[in-house]
């Protein structure tokens, strides 16, 4: 058995092929040349006595001893990086680099007013911000590419831990003008299947949306798919159906210039919960619990002011 032990950059090569699926994108990644990549991976086989990537002209294909290696990678470079983290949590919070994933149906209608106010109680933090469907923010924050996500929650995000920021209501959204006008409070059997336009899979909303309603059925049922929830009220204005939209984006303005009319949904489940999650265990949970509560209150600020 070999003695040699892989070093963190052979690995972090490891990983950034295996996610680009290309030597000369995993090296841009990497921010090396495509030969030094290539030669690092090679020392890697050469020196551990095995084959982890068969190389052809066209594909890159890992082996199962590669697949494994990788897997195990992701592993140690995130923990090496969280004896970084640990250091640094040690002095003052919330100070350097913090890189967070953001959902869609969250990034353009909280950010713009959850960042300013950050950035003038911390600015020293440096934030990265990145938007991403819920299960690839997830695989992100699991695989040690970001450090924390702001997400919606129920959804399954693998071993985290979480702090709940507020409730957002989800209401239905309608054309002014449709014949089925429905009361101040829709009761979720009066929503008509055949019209219901929803997002896409991968967009948690949607999961909510439809437990809001206790309907399993209409996700089946449901027209359209729509990539963000910009296009949903463009397609609801345009008379072609009615949509599900969380209380942020409407507070936001997204049905300002529409002819569309949001109400209330008779349902003790018509919300999803907005949260900071992180890696359980994390060294820099302390930092991640303080980023929660400034958002929490920032977000009562703004609920206060709109009042």
């Amino acid at each position: 058995m070999s003695n040699y032990l892989p070093t963190l950059k052979q690995l972090q090569y490891l990983v950034a092929l295996e996610e680009n699926g290309h030597f000369g994108r995993a090296a841009e990644a990497c921010y090396v040349t495509q030969s030094t990549l290539s030669a690092g991976i090679k020392e890697l086989e050469t020196l551990l006595d095995v084959m982890l990537v068969e190389r052809t002209r066209r594909v890159v294909r890992f082996t199962e001893l590669g697949k494994q290696m990788v897997e195990k990678s992701h592993r140690i470079l995130r923990e090496a990086e969280e004896l970084s983290d640990m250091a640094r949590s040690a002095g003052q919070p919330l100070v350097g680099d913090v890189r967070m994933s953001v959902i869609p149906t969250i990034a353009p209608f909280l950010l713009p007013r959850l960042l300013p106010r950050l950035r003038k109680e911390r600015p020293d933090l440096k934030l990265y911000l990145k938007e991403e469907t819920s299960q690839a923010a997830c695989d992100s924050l699991s695989h040690g590419k970001v450090d924390c996500v702001l997400l919606a929650l129920p959804f399954p995000c693998g071993d985290i831990e979480s702090e709940i920021l507020f409730n957002d209501e989800i209401f239905i959204a309608f054309p002014k003008d449709d014949p089925r006008d429905p009361p101040e409070l829709v009761d979720p059997a009066l929503i008509d299947e055949n019209r219901l336009l929803l997002l896409e899979d991968g967009h948690c909303l949607k999961d909510h949306a439809l437990a809001a309603c206790n309907r399993p059925e209409l996700r089946a049922s449901a027209r359209m798919m729509g990539t963000s929830l910009h296009t949903l009220v463009q397609m609801v204005d345009n008379a072609l159906g009615l949509t599900l939209l969380p209380k942020m984006a409407i507070d936001s303005g997204i049905l300002a210039h529409t002819d569309i009319i949001a109400r209330a949904i008779k349902s003790d489940r018509a919300f999803r919960d907005i949260a900071l999650v992180w890696r359980k265990n994390s060294p820099r949970r302390d930092e991640f619990e303080l980023l929660a509560e400034i958002m929490r209150q920032s977000q009562s600020w703004v609920n206060e002011g709109a009042t």
